[in-house]
């Protein structure tokens, strides 16, 4: 048996190096001190605001018979996908913000990232079905009991869910399959894409092309589809001859299409380039956008802009009133 006196000392060294990492370190926002404690009272809030936003969407939805159609389900769907979206990253980053031991298990940090993207990519699929849903409804009105009954809403449903956790795992199990030896501090809040491959102890260009492909097809191809719906749309819209009816038209695509420019923009900023050009302050800057600025915006885009979510919360609010002076 040889002992550390008969080891060279590089190899030794080299030895250590090559001791596979059993937990990461998330940096988060460790680098702005004192601040921190005011990151985690902004962050609290928001992220109270969205939880109650969303469930608030949820429950008007399901309460309210008038919202029980295609769109509405569609954005129930999102609503619930986004709610466990945010509880994937947020708790985590807001106990960290407090803590001085940020570390995540190695299989902690697997499950995160298996998650994130798989609610992550089930909404970017579920925001080109809503943008199908509209398309169908408005160039095709008398066709559209059929083409979006509720056989296949459900399917489709069923459809964005399964396809966004099956991409997801292969995403996760790509990433996890590399060696992963000394470095072990991933600076970002949560176990993203980027900053957890740029921790391998060996050339990832393979994995990050692969990466990049799947990037382009839960981004890239949904968003050309709600592109080429909204040009179908907006052609359908212009030959309505009164500006009422245009107005209308369009009222029930401009909440859709705000959310799908904030959400697509930003994750197509981060995503569909190399991870070597990952910058850590300014994306997480961007990040911030998509995984609490977005599920944010969703509820309250919906709800102050939609004037059936408005007219069905009235309603509801008041039979409690009802209810509570009998």
């Amino acid at each position: 048996m040889y002992t550390n006196a008969f080891f060279p000392s590089s190899l030794q060294v080299l030895a250590e190096n090559l001791t596979m990492i059993t937990e990461f370190l998330l940096l988060g926002f460790s680098s702005l001190g004192e601040v921190q404690l005011a990151l985690f009272v902004v962050f609290l809030f928001l992220y109270l605001v969205i939880l109650s936003g969303n469930a608030t969407i949820i429950s008007v939805i399901r309460l309210d018979q008038s919202l029980h159609t295609p769109m509405y389900f569609f954005l129930g769907i999102l609503s619930t996908s986004e709610t466990f979206y945010t509880f994937v990253i947020l708790p985590k980053m807001l106990t960290n913000l407090l803590s001085v031991a940020r570390t995540i298990s190695f299989t902690c940090c697997a499950i995160q990232m298996f998650f994130f993207l798989g609610f992550a990519i089930t909404n970017c699929l579920m925001l080109g079905v809503m943008g199908y849903d509209r398309y169908a409804a408005i160039c095709h009105p008398l066709h559209y009991p059929i083409l979006i009954s509720w056989q296949v809403c459900g399917k489709l449903a069923a459809a964005c869910g399964i396809g966004g956790f099956l991409a997801s795992l292969a995403v996760v199990n790509l990433v996890f399959s590399l060696p992963f030896c000394s470095a072990n501090k991933v600076n970002h809040y949560f176990c993203d894409i980027s900053p957890v491959i740029r921790l391998a102890c060996t050339n990832t260009d393979v994995h990050e092309f692969v990466i990049f492909i799947c990037g382009v097809l839960v981004l890239v191809v949904p968003f050309f589809f709600i592109c080429v719906s909204y040009v179908c749309i907006l052609r359908t819209i212009l030959k309505i001859p009164s500006t009422e009816g245009k107005q209308k038209a369009f009222s029930t695509c401009a909440s859709h299409l705000t959310v799908v420019v904030v959400h697509y923009g930003c994750a197509s900023f981060i995503y569909l380039r190399p991870t070597a050009n990952y910058a850590s302050n300014k994306d997480k800057l961007v990040t911030v956008t998509y995984t609490i600025v977005t599920p944010l915006l969703n509820p309250m885009v919906y709800s102050l802009r939609n004037k059936d979510v408005q007219l069905a919360i009235r309603k509801l609010l008041g039979k409690k009133k009802i209810s509570k002076t009998i």
